[in-house]
């Protein structure tokens, strides 16, 4: 649906008056959305990903399979094993001062989710968040990325034939579609994409009070720490870097080494590339850059970078294919701050080596700019990795590997700061996408009326007693 903005509040006002019809959906109904997004997803992989491939120009099926419908899978069979107990009541005891009175929160759904997805990753990112809207028994709303138009429309179409139009309505169209859909007086929006335009997204949701979740991105750092298995974080961090050509929100952004191992990083670099890519695989195994644009300005901060001193090492033999926005993947020694290639988030196969004398210039650094979305550490000893964990902040964080806490149901993923705010996936998702309605209830016997006017002797002995229990 390519929508203007009269379409767009109409289809939300059709969504909204359902939700009104059945506001709080029994677990089989929720069930039943959910079974047809698992089934819409293994009955369409194949075009799906096809799809996703046209639009990059090349994007390997093995990767699409890997980060996108393996994750979407495995998180909507973790909500149908676990959704019914998540939408149970919680139970409990009123303070001492109140008992035998009760109180419980009760989740319910709040109503109509706006998700707006980048074109990154375009499957998973529409249908993780959607996962978790249904199964908290909500009505969604779905932005697809103008960049991804032959997915977009595809999954806008195949939504609709699994789906009733009341239930969950995918939105194609450009920019202006996306800012018109943002300020569209929603539930809850959740937004996924740059930092820079979560300014906008934020200030268009402000006009209705309209509660968000910002999954942002920033520079995620990836420490080498002094007691690291060396060759397993080289290889790690490549393999973080490199999957869908660094075009992934939480790819390790640069990663800060010991001063005397940056030699050793880049022989061990060559190895692991070429192993991970060797020469007859890289037309189909390594991705191409989504847009023209995008590629230009990956080559340009590479390019800037060099004309400002730094040292570009590449990782492949043979260049880049302008042709077919093929980037290879390449160091960047010598870099500082000055340098674009380290104020902005890359998006893409550069990964620049940042050295420190000591862990504790590793850890000022990381503090000194914005709290990223990701940390990577890769450290054996187990105090060094409790300092770090103490000492950064960061949205998400894995030990001795790279992207993995993103699959973890029972973690929450969002950001801090800069890189963005609330989180979602599993129960954190369910409880993002409802209200925890609190219940007070009080007993049929209690003595609340003591505490009633007039104010007199009872009321003051009252007193005494409460400020005494607490």
């Amino acid at each position: 649906m390519n929508a203007p903005d009269n379409d767009l509040h109409q289809t939300l006002l059709l969504m909204r008056q359902a939700q009104v019809q059945d506001p709080l959906p029994g677990w089989p109904a929720r069930a039943a959305r959910l079974r047809a997004l698992e089934r819409m997803l293994l009955e369409q992989r194949e075009a799906f990903a096809d799809a996703i491939s046209t639009d990059f120009g090349n994007r390997p099926r093995e990767e699409t399979d890997l980060l996108e419908i393996f994750p979407s899978l495995s998180g909507l069979r973790h909500a149908l094993r676990h959704g019914r107990r998540w939408m149970r009541p919680r139970r409990g005891m009123a303070g001492m001062a109140f008992l035998p009175a009760g109180i419980m929160t009760v989740p319910q759904p709040r109503g109509v989710i706006g998700i707006i997805v980048p074109w990154n990753y375009p499957l998973y990112l529409a249908v993780g968040p959607l996962i978790d809207a249904l199964a908290a028994g909500n009505r969604a709303m779905i932005k697809m990325s103008e960049f991804t138009p032959r997915f977009s429309a595809l999954f806008a179409e195949q939504c609709g034939r699994y789906f009733k139009a009341d239930e969950v309505r995918v939105i194609t169209g450009d920019a202006d579609v996306a800012q018109a859909f943002s300020g569209l007086p929603f539930d809850h929006l959740l937004f996924t994409g740059s930092t820079a335009v979560g300014h906008h997204v934020m200030r268009a949701a402000a006009q209705h009070l309209t509660p968000v979740t910002l999954e942002l991105g920033g520079k995620s750092p990836a420490i080498v720490g002094p007691n690291a298995r060396f060759e397993h974080a080289v290889e790690r961090i490549l393999y973080g870097k490199l999957v869908n050509a660094g075009q992934t929100c939480i790819a390790p952004d640069y990663v800060l080494l010991p001063k005397q191992r940056v030699g050793d990083f880049l022989q061990a670099a060559k190895r692991v590339a070429k192993r991970l890519y060797p020469e007859a695989s890289r037309a189909t195994q390594y991705a191409s850059i989504a847009t023209d644009r995008h590629y230009r300005r990956l080559a340009s901060l590479r390019d800037s970078a060099v004309a400002a001193g730094a040292r570009a090492e590449s990782l492949f033999d043979g260049g880049d294919d302008a042709t077919r926005r093929l980037l290879g993947p390449t160091l960047l020694l010598g870099v500082d701050d000055s340098m674009a290639v380290m104020r902005e988030e890359i998006f893409g196969p550069l990964l620049p080596l940042v050295t420190y004398d000591s862990l504790d210039q590793a850890i000022a650094y990381i503090g000194s700019h914005p709290h990223p979305l990701a940390l990577y550490l890769f450290e054996d000893d187990r105090n060094t990795i409790e300092r770090v964990l103490a000492q950064t902040h960061a949205g998400g964080v894995t030990v001795n590997d790279t992207l993995y806490h993103i699959a973890q149901h029972g973690l929450p993923f969002g950001g801090v700061g800069k890189s963005g705010m609330g989180g979602y996936h599993g129960e954190a998702g369910f409880r993002t996408f409802s209200h925890m309605k609190p219940v007070f209830r009080q007993a049929r016997l209690n003595g609340v009326g003591l505490l009633n006017p007039p104010y007199g002797a009872t009321f003051k002995r009252m007193v005494k007693w409460l400020f005494k229990l607490g």
